[in-house]
């Protein structure tokens, strides 16, 4: 461990590509910045310790004032689809690439988010406001405590810069890590250029997937066979990645081509919520006003923007059904993930057949009394036992008694002790997750420079699963005032 952030090592892979992936330019500094929280988990990922994180330096970094030692400071050219239109060229419009930082747990790249104009701001003024930090500072660290592959965020930076959205808000800056930024969409924008698509091509696959250079045992070793197989295990990833989000009831909000990580990961959160009452139909974008991306329509969207990945790979000269037949491992690998994360939140040995309409009938169930999303899959590990106190929560307690006799029937097929099947349960169902108007709360109090509710959050969300004594409040229904929160593309 490192007490300086000067004393990283780091490399720049995403900018030993040709020039024009991108632009070399350094963030444009804020006006008093201060580090309003930094993410101790994220830090010693990195190999930093907690001192270094109180640096000068440190701040210097974080807010874009100095570059990182030994990065190369650049803004990635990407395009893609946005609500199902091909927008063109799109690109870090107000994010800049600090450089790669080699570390113990692995190759992790810095980014700024709200540093600034580049050349692919499209008119924008480069800028994040603080809500949006705070709630995607928050987010990584809620999706990465439920297992859900993500970016993280190893600080949140405010300052008194005024941006100018439907209001004048202040300014803030996210460092965000993943291991790449890699998108959908930085495939699509080199469709035209089958030069630049295949050095494209050749850095993911070699520094992300380098398994696919191999073939498997008696499959043919043609040389574009590699491509096949890189795509096969994206449309894997991706299948899986949704599939967490349907049983989290996680929503996205902006699905587009250019917000999907090549990594399978999530990534660029805006709008994003997960629900309180469950709508099968839920939309938490309230800039997507014809429902493109509501919840149940997240694997359809998945798959459809697969789709567009692989049609970007044509000018290759890969085969059109060859690339479809990859496409085809989207539903069994979803399937997969999702019956797994449904055997373990339902207490179930291993998913039967019959099984498909007990939880059809669950999510009509939840979706016909909107009952609240957590609490109803947390509240079924003891359900059996106590069905009076669980039905009391359902407006129809009739229609909750019947799925829960159905259920219990069900239950004891598998013949499981009640005491081992509870203990899998609630290390499957959430008790905390990051709620609007939680996060809401966080929000309110970073506007006067106090990250206390951001601290609690992270406490709580790093192990969601375990139930802690005085904090009854952040595992609480939402307050009837939450209704009204709404988040935008603008967020």
């Amino acid at each position: 461990m490192i007490d300086s952030i000067k004393q990283l090592q780091v490399r720049n892979s995403f900018a030993e590509l040709p020039p024009a992936f991108y632009t070399l330019l350094p963030p444009q500094k804020l006006s008093n910045a201060r580090v309003l929280h930094a993410n101790v988990d994220v830090a010693l990922m990195l190999g930093l310790t907690r001192a270094a994180l109180t640096e000068p330096d440190f701040l210097d970094v974080v807010s874009g004032a100095s570059p990182l030692p030994g990065g190369k400071t650049l803004a990635a050219v990407y395009s893609g689809h946005q609500f199902g239109i091909w927008a063109g060229q799109l690109g870090d419009g107000r994010a800049h690439l600090l450089g790669e930082v080699v570390s113990p747990s692995g190759h992790w790249e810095l980014q700024l988010k709200g540093s600034g104009r580049t050349p692919y701001s499209r008119m924008g003024d480069g800028r994040a406001v603080l809500r949006s930090s705070v709630r995607e500072y928050l987010a990584g660290e809620a999706m990465a405590g439920l297992g859900i592959p993500t970016t993280r965020a190893l600080a949140l930076v405010v300052a008194d810069d005024p941006v100018y959205r439907e209001t004048v808000e202040t300014a803030a800056v996210v460092t965000r890590v993943s291991p790449s930024f890699v998108r959908f969409g930085s495939f699509e924008h080199w469709s035209s250029s089958p030069e630049n698509l295949r050095t494209l091509v050749d850095y993911v696959i070699d520094n992300f997937y380098p398994e696919c250079r191999d073939a498997a045992s008696g499959e043919a070793a043609a040389p574009d066979d590699a491509i096949l197989r890189f795509l096969r295990s994206v449309v894997v990833k991706t299948a899986a990645l949704v599939a967490h989000w349907q049983t989290a009831g996680f929503c996205h909000g902006v699905m587009n081509t250019d917000n999907m990580s090549i990594l399978g990961l999530t990534i660029d959160y805006g709008p994003y919520g997960f629900m309180d009452a469950f709508q099968a139909n839920h939309v938490c974008n309230h800039s997507d006003t014809q429902g493109r991306y509501a919840w149940n329509t997240q694997p359809s969207v998945a798959h459809w923007n697969l789709y567009r990945l692989a049609s970007s790979l044509l000018p290759l000269g890969l085969d059109a059904e060859a690339l479809k037949a990859q496409l085809a491992h989207f539903e069994p690998a979803f399937l997969q993930t999702y019956h797994r994360n449904l055997c373990n939140k339902l207490g179930l040995l291993n998913w039967q057949p019959e099984d498909d309409a007990l939880v059809d009938d669950w999510w009509a169930l939840l979706h016909h009394q909107a009952a609240d999303f957590t609490l109803s899959f947390r509240g079924l590990s003891v359900a059996p036992q106590n069905v009076d106190a669980f039905v009391n929560d359902f407006q129809d307690q009739a229609e909750a008694r019947a799925w829960i006799e159905r259920y219990r029937g069900r239950l004891a097929l598998d013949g499981r002790p009640d005491a081992e099947r509870i203990v899998q349960m609630n290390r499957s169902n959430p008790l905390y997750v990051l709620r609007n108007h939680l996060a809401e709360a966080a929000i309110q109090a970073a506007k006067k420079d106090d990250a206390s509710e951001i601290e609690t959050l992270l406490m709580l969300l790093r192990d969601p699963y375990t139930e802690r004594p005085g904090y009854e409040r952040y595992a609480a229904k939402a307050p009837d005032w939450a209704c009204q929160l709404e988040v935008s593309c603008s967020s």
